[in-house]
């Protein structure tokens, strides 16, 4: 019998989560982005609190429009830090604005996807793990695009995050082989 793998648990919205978004390659570079924000955001916290305030941080965040959000000033920090719809974290905050520019210069150079999908020769890593105990926290993989993203200005980025974020985008296939969705994103790339 197949079972979803066991960090999602019943919570709808993480149900919908993994069976849907969670570990489908994603390539574009401004979702990547997004991704990116949301799993800094997330650090010290569980996902499901980020997933609960999902629309909230795409509100208070323009949708997520680096252009945008890398003009942001103190007056925009101040205002996102009275914001009850999200983490209200001033380094987080202040990250993301400085982010924005970071994926702005990568994106011009050679586009923050290719950058991203290099790490893994632009194929997704499948695994076929049985266990929950089995995936990694980091691999030298997150870590190379920890210290990559740091040195592009990035930040909230550390190795921990990284592999979170490949997870969730479908650079890795963590799925565990007695889940449903393993087979299906494994075919994804």
């Amino acid at each position: 019998m197949s079972e979803r793998c066991g960090w999602c648990g019943a919570d709808p919205i993480y149900v919908a989560y993994h069976d849907t978004e969670w570990g489908v390659p994603e390539r574009d570079p401004r979702a990547l982005w997004e991704k990116l924000i949301l799993d800094g955001f997330q650090a010290g916290l569980s996902w499901i609190t980020i997933l609960r305030k999902r629309d909230s941080f795409r509100a208070a965040f323009a949708d997520f429009d680096p252009a945008t959000i890398a003009t942001w000033t103190e007056t925009d920090v101040t205002r996102l830090l009275a914001d009850p719809g999200i983490v209200r974290h001033r380094g987080k905050i202040e990250s993301t604005i400085g982010n924005a520019r970071a994926y702005l210069s990568v994106q011009q150079r050679i586009g923050f996807d290719r950058f991203l999908w290099d790490f893994v020769d632009g194929t997704p890593i499948k695994n076929r793990w049985t266990h929950l105990s089995q995936v990694p926290a980091e691999t030298d993989i997150s870590r190379k695009m920890s210290r990559a993203l740091k040195t592009e200005g990035f930040k909230f980025c550390g190795p921990t995050i990284t592999y979170a974020f490949m997870q969730a985008c479908g650079l890795v296939n963590d799925h565990l082989t007695t889940c449903p969705c393993h087979d299906k994103v494994a075919v994804l790339g």
